[in-house]
């Protein structure tokens, strides 16, 4: 059909007003499963130190009656510490934005902010999963540093023949190996270590790849067609991972976007905890212009309170 002459269409139009929807869209993730986990406690110096213990191996004990007892060796507590880290970010906002009529916020500091702390948020994840040593750090030229998972979890791990394990107590990061595919050979060794050493696991963090493998264990696939039984009769299939049930304990599988994708842990969740020396806090900064600037800082560290009651299976393909 043909156009009119002369018609004044939407094309020829000036002054249409723009038609943006008061709505801001972000899907990124923000979970931080194991940080939300952790138990949080009180750091109050820049280096945090716990101590551990153990029971000696049992033994055969006959004693012949009327001998005089004679003190068996102890053994002393083991003290480890890690360093807190700061984690803090910034936002500058030019004062102009107070008079401006925006869409989807009323005052683009207060998004900003918003946004930055669930930044911080993924930035603690990261650290917490990070194969780092802790570092003491220097005034004036480099920032403490926290020791990450991989840098405490070594007794009870499934790893590559040439890969080289951290010592345990936070100084050194270990040295990733040739890469195998994850299995659940793998992993139920690492469970069963896990019993041994004493340990009772309930949570396992790994990467989406390493979830999908997980999903194929014998046993604990949860794959079924449901026919009428979803609401409104509409048929579905289920497959997902609750938990998975072994003889050397229960656990939950929780994929995470922030651990490395050659990392599974095994963990009992009691056994970390995040200790605080400043809570996380927002704080207005000194004004050297037309421009408002906020800033949001923590400080604190990983406590891995007993390594042997969690596991690990690194260097996964």
């Amino acid at each position: 059909m043909a156009t009119p002459t002369n018609q004044f269409d939407s094309y020829d139009a000036v002054g249409i007003r723009e038609d943006l929807s008061d709505l801001i869209v972000n899907i990124s993730p923000e979970e931080t499963p194991f940080f939300s986990k952790c138990k949080k406690t009180k750091a109050t110096n820049t280096y945090h130190e716990w101590q551990t213990d153990e029971l000696r191996a049992a033994a055969a004990n006959v004693n012949v009656e009327g001998d005089a007892t004679v003190a068996s060796a102890r053994q002393a507590t083991v003290r480890l510490g890690n360093y807190t880290q700061i984690i803090k970010g910034a936002v500058n906002i030019p004062d102009t934005d107070e008079g401006l009529n925006k869409a989807g916020r009323n005052r683009e500091i207060s998004y900003q902010i918003l946004k930055l702390g669930k930044e911080l948020k993924r930035d603690i994840e990261l650290a917490l999963f990070a194969n780092n040593a802790r570092a003491a750090g220097a005034s004036g030229s480099a920032g403490r540093e926290l020791a990450g998972l991989p840098s405490w979890i070594t007794t009870n791990i499934d790893e590559a023949s040439d890969a080289t394990a951290a010592t345990g107590d936070g100084t050194d990061a270990r040295t990733d190996g040739t890469a195998a595919a994850f299995s659940q050979t793998r992993f139920d060794g690492v469970m069963q270590s896990i019993w041994e050493e004493g340990g009772t696991p309930d949570r396992v963090y790994l990467s989406a790849g390493q979830m999908n493998v997980a999903l194929g264990f014998t046993g604990m696939n949860n794959q079924r067609s449901t026919i009428g039984a979803a609401v409104g009769g509409t048929n579905a299939v289920v497959n997902a991972v609750d938990v998975y049930v072994t003889p050397w304990g229960t656990v939950e599988f929780v994929p995470s976007r922030l651990n490395r994708a050659s990392d599974v842990f095994i963990l009992q969740s009691d056994m970390f905890e995040v200790a605080t020396l400043r809570p996380m806090k927002t704080t207005e900064l000194a004004k050297t212009g037309d421009s408002t600037t906020r800033q949001i800082v923590t400080e604190l560290t990983l406590v891995s309170k007993n390594e042997k009651a969690s596991g690990a299976v690194y260097d996964n393909s």
